[in-house]
């Protein structure tokens, strides 16, 4: 239902897990053709997953974030290069400090043409030598988005001086903002 709303509107979603939820989404929020981005947990097989149910490790769910994009100002194959620069894909189950399978590579495409846009642009990021191991990525289908908890979103955005904002999140916001510095909204005047 939602995806017939969003495709109605001319947009497509991404749902991708790169580690802790609050990184990717302080990216992608900042991404010219990112029309919203929600914190959120897919892959389980548990209803209505909770963080501390997530991070008990027992729910088989990842921590992602479902991107909506205007397919017109950003390619979804510009959307994953962005994604294969934010995080490792070469550790199974880990980001840094973070472990567990919650912090899993994953992409979960929602139609044929992502997951053959997703094989394509793993095979150019393998092929460019950017990662010293082999990517670890998960691409499986589309699977059921649970939104987080309110406190989530915006994580970054809300706490800014935090010590795991300042030590992990902030780091990869500004590698973005310097890899893709055309690519950055420009702020509303």
């Amino acid at each position: 239902m939602e995806d017939a709303m969003i495709a109605q509107a001319g947009h497509e979603a991404a749902t991708l897990g790169g580690g802790c939820f609050w990184c990717l989404e302080a990216v992608y929020k900042e991404l010219r053709g990112v029309v919203s981005v929600t914190s959120g947990y897919a892959g389980g097989h548990v209803d209505n997953p909770s963080y501390e149910a997530v991070c008990g490790k027992q729910t088989g769910h990842a921590e992602v974030v479902r991107v909506v994009f205007d397919p017109s100002e950003l390619a979804y194959a510009d959307l994953l290069r962005v994604f294969f620069t934010i995080h490792d894909p070469t550790t199974k189950d880990r980001q840094g400090a973070d472990v567990g399978p919650q912090y899993r590579s994953v992409i979960f495409t929602h139609s044929d043409a992502q997951a053959a846009t997703a094989r394509a642009v793993m095979d150019e990021v393998a092929q460019a030598g950017i990662w010293d191991g082999p990517l670890v990525t998960e691409l499986l289908p589309e699977a059921r988005f649970w939104p987080a908890e309110p406190e989530h979103h915006d994580y970054f955005a809300r706490n800014p001086w935090s010590g795991y904002c300042r030590a992990v999140v902030a780091p990869k916001v500004l590698k973005f903002r310097k890899m893709f510095a055309a690519r950055v909204k420009r702020p509303a005047a």
